[in-house]
């Protein structure tokens, strides 16, 4: 039996290695989930660095007023 899009979708999100920048909890550093393959993207240039760290930013902004998610940007325009 073949698989709805919604399922490939959920498979292929499944195998990818979600983490923070640090590698620690997103509860105690505030920061956020990307797949480890992106973070490894966006640490490797000055710009990336940058953009990671406003999404950090925000994220602990939502974090602090009582918010799940945060819109950080860092997943905008992603085919997901």
């Amino acid at each position: 039996m073949a698989l709805k899009k919604s399922q490939k979708s959920l498979k292929r999100w499944t195998k990818q290695k979600w983490r923070t920048p640090s590698g620690k909890k997103s509860s105690e550093t505030g920061e956020v989930y990307a797949p480890a393959k992106t973070i490894k993207k966006l640490k490797s240039t000055p710009k990336g660095r940058s953009k990671l760290a406003a999404a950090n930013k925000k994220k602990r902004e939502a974090t602090s007023k009582g918010k799940q998610h945060a819109k950080h940007g860092l997943h905008k325009g992603k085919k997901r």
